[in-house]
C-alpha cells in the first residue's frame, strides 16, 4: 500500500513532473486539478497551482505518493457536479493495478463523511472496467441510465466505514 495520502505540496515537484510525463501530453490525469492554464513546468508556475489546490474551500484534493514517488491523484468535490461527479482519481500507468485507486478511495471516502456528505456520485468511462471495480469494491452502485460513454455510480455513506465486499 502507498506510504501517504497527503496534500499537495511543491516538495514533490520533481517527482509529479515525472508521474505527469508518465501520462504523456493533455488534461488527463484525473484527481490532479490540474487546468490547461496551469503552468507546472516551472517552480513558480508549480508553486501557484499548488496553492490553489490546497486554498480551495470546494474541493479536497490529495496525492497518492509512495516512497516520495507520486503515484496519482485524488480529489473529492465538497459540492455535486453533475457532469464528473464528487470524486476523481488517477494513478500514473506503471502503478495501475496494485490498489491504490481502491485504497485512496476508500480514504477520501472518510473525508467525504466529514463533510457530513449522504452520497457521493463518481463518474467513469464506460469502456474503463478496472475503474468500474474500484467504485464498486468501494460501495458504488450503478445508476440506471441509458447506454452512454459514461457510467454513474453512487456510493451511500450513511454506514460507518467501508461496505462489505
Amino acid at each position: 500500500m502507498p506510504s501517504a495520502l497527503i496534500a499537495p505540496t511543491t516538495r514533490l515537484h520533481l517527482p509529479w513532473l515525472e508521474a505527469h510525463a508518465e501520462w504523456g501530453p493533455g488534461l488527463h490525469e484525473d484527481g490532479f486539478g490540474l487546468e490547461a492554464t496551469d503552468q507546472v513546468e516551472s517552480p513558480e508556475g508549480f508553486a501557484t497551482w499548488v496553492t490553489r489546490l490546497t486554498a480551495s474551500d470546494d474541493a479536497t484534493c490529495r496525492w497518492i505518493v509512495d516512497s516520495e514517488r507520486v503515484q496519482g491523484a485524488i480529489a473529492l468535490r465538497h459540492h455535486l457536479n453533475p457532469r464528473t461527479g464528487h470524486i476523481g482519481y488517477g494513478i500514473r500507468p506503471s502503478a495501475r493495478g496494485q490498489g491504490l485507486a481502491t485504497w485512496a478511495l476508500a480514504q477520501i471516502l472518510e473525508d467525504a463523511r466529514r463533510l457530513d456528505l449522504a452520497r457521493v456520485l463518481l463518474v467513469c468511462a464506460a469502456d474503463n472496467p478496472a475503474s468500474a471495480r474500484t467504485i464498486e469494491h468501494n460501495g458504488g452502485v450503478l445508476e440506471e441510465s441509458e447506454a452512454t460513454a459514461v457510467r454513474r455510480y453512487w456510493i451511500d455513506l450513511s454506514r460507518p466505514g467501508r461496505p462489505p465486499a
